[in-house]
């Protein structure tokens, strides 16, 4: 279920890189599509590593080092 949920918000993300990239080709900068786009982006970075953050500290996601 956690890999699913983070997969979503990869998804979620990609999407509006996508939208922000069309946005920009397509408007020539006449409208803010291309802002909300990038700024919905990066609010779900921001809480794509929160949740990861949480999830660490709770231990319901385990890392692990590299190479181990």
């Amino acid at each position: 279920m956690k890999t699913l949920v983070i997969l979503a918000f990869l998804g979620l993300i990609l999407y509006n890189l996508g939208a922000g990239l069309y946005y920009m080709l397509v408007d020539m900068g006449t409208t803010k599509r291309t802002v909300n786009a990038l700024t919905k982006r990066i609010a779900l970075s921001v809480v794509l590593i929160l949740l990861v953050a949480a999830g660490i500290a709770t231990g319901v996601i385990e890392p692990h080092g590299v190479g181990s």
